[in-house]
């Protein structure tokens, strides 16, 4: 892991309800009610990881320009949808923005378009419904659950590569209904997120919600009622300055300083090489001599398999650390495997050794673990817990607007790179990433270790913070003097029965 410097302290709240979590020694899957409610938040994912189909199929001669354009037209339609992603989840809420992406995925015309509405509700709803205590891994699966849609979608692609007719890729446009149809089925057993219903005055409703899920039916839950008294009194100072527009984004320095960070973060995501791979293996394989369809698909799902297993434990693994730390070792470790696959991808080129293009190979996958131990593994759960209830909506719209805007030009300009200047287009990606360690080292705050409400006034007034802390106490306070009533009435109860 790289050493980082020391952080300068941000206006984070007292960890009060933190501490108190660090009681709760119960793991999850001893929790009948939060058991249920992960495995139904588990489809919520789906909506992430309809993958791709775009290696493993005939070869076609497209211009590369052309190709560009195909590739990033996915990504346009996402960047068309942006503006009405935060409205759609402030009105209506977390559970039916998914509902209404699911019905847009069944026709993959659309799928651009909708899939921004299912990843800005579905990560704040496993962010929000989540216990505080697994909601860094559950925001980090959430990311990791491409790799689910880009095994099967490899899977496909290997056995439709043989077929000669239309159906060749038919068979996979077809079967992106499926993971659309699991949301629409499982989506309304999904409770409403609590900072949702609170944001709207259902008090009650949420209370319900986090007691059941939080407490395992326990009304007299302290964590239950010191979350709740967190989340109410954050959510009330949140609202009391805010107009709920994209103007509230930009009004404050806190707030322009955290669209500054995601936007980067949106940069980051797509131009740290992954396009490359993710769009143009077939291209890259052509450059190191493999030009069988077969094999290409073969090594297509080698990388689809082993991106899900490193990226499902580094999302298991990395939220246990401190976030810069990790997206410090994550951009290093980038850059590392750039300069390698450079010089190996050169020295094919070069002198066609096939030593050389075996290590292209060995490096392509080696970009895989590099990758998701930041990028992948954290983005989502870092986003989250950067942006407060009332702007996190829009917060992780802008991310999207950057992160698919970035996407749209990486797809396509990079076949017209590697068309004009082969290998050294690579070296660009090198410059970048070197950016990338140093934009990470100066501007990324840390972020772990604490609760959302907590977190919320981040970058705002040090007295906000200590104002969402003593709710937190006050309910606590009040808990202990009930205790102390109870227990004496008990004593006087018992003396005069004597």
């Amino acid at each position: 892991m790289v050493v980082v410097g020391k952080q300068r302290e941000e206006n984070v709240a007292e960890p009060v309800l933190t501490n108190l979590l660090a009681d709760d020694r119960t793991p999850w899957y001893k929790k009948p009610n939060l058991r249920r409610l992960y495995f139904i938040l588990f489809p919520a994912y789906f909506g992430h990881a309809t993958g791709n189909i775009v290696d493993g199929r005939h070869e076609y001669a497209i211009e590369a320009n052309l190709k560009g354009f195909l590739g990033a037209a996915y990504s346009l339609g996402a960047i068309i949808s942006l503006p009405f992603v935060p409205y759609l989840n402030q009105r209506v809420g977390r559970r039916w923005t998914i509902m209404f992406v699911a019905m847009y995925i069944v026709a993959r015309i659309l799928l651009g378009f909708g899939i921004p509405f299912c990843i800005v509700a579905g990560s704040s709803l496993l962010g929000e419904l989540g216990y505080p205590k697994e909601r860094p891994i559950l925001t980090s699966l959430f990311n990791s659950s491409y790799f689910i849609g880009q095994v099967i979608a490899a899977a496909v692609g290997l056995g439709t590569v043989t077929i000669s007719s239309n159906w060749a890729w038919r068979i996979p446009s077809l079967l992106q209904i499926a993971p659309a149809t699991v949301q629409i089925v499982t989506v309304m057993f999904l409770p409403e997120s609590p900072r949702y219903l609170i944001s709207k005055d259902r008090y009650d409703d949420a209370f319900d919600i986090l007691t059941k899920y939080h407490a395992e039916g326990d009304r007299s839950s302290v964590i239950v009622k010191a979350e709740l008294a967190q989340i109410e009194r954050t959510i009330k100072m949140e609202l009391e300055e805010s107009k709920q527009s994209w103007w509230d984004m930009f009004r404050t320095a806190g707030m322009r300083r955290r669209l500054f960070i995601s936007a980067f973060l949106g940069l980051f995501t797509q131009w740290s090489g992954n396009t490359l791979i993710s769009y143009y293996l077939s291209d890259l394989l052509n450059m190191v001599g493999i030009t069988d369809g077969v094999t290409k698909s073969k090594i297509n799902i080698g990388i689809a398999c082993w991106g899900l297993v490193c990226g499902t434990a580094l999302a298991l693994t990395a939220p246990r650390f401190k976030r810069r730390p990790m997206y410090l070792t994550c951009a290093s470790c980038l850059l590392c495997v750039y300069i390698a696959w450079t010089i190996s991808m050169e020295r094919f080129m070069s002198t066609k050794a096939q030593s050389a293009a075996i290590l292209t190979i060995f490096f392509i996958f080696a970009y895989s673990p590099a990758y998701n131990l930041g990028y992948n593994a954290l983005t989502y759960t870092y986003l989250v817990e950067l942006f407060p209830y009332v702007g996190r909506s829009r917060g992780l719209a802008w991310f999207q607007f950057y992160g698919r805007g970035a996407g749209f030009f990486a797809t396509y300009v990079n076949p017209v790179g590697l068309a004009r200047i082969a290998w050294k287009w690579l070296l660009v990606y090198c410059c970048w990433l070197v950016f990338e360690l140093l934009f990470i080292y100066f501007f990324f705050p840390e972020t772990a270790g604490r609760t959302l409400e907590e977190l919320s006034f981040l970058f705002e007034d040090k007295d906000k913070a200590n104002e969402v802390a003593a709710a937190v106490h006050k309910q606590l306070d009040e808990d202990d003097e009930k205790k102390k009533v109870t227990a004496h009435v008990d004593v006087q109860e018992t003396k005069n029965a004597v």
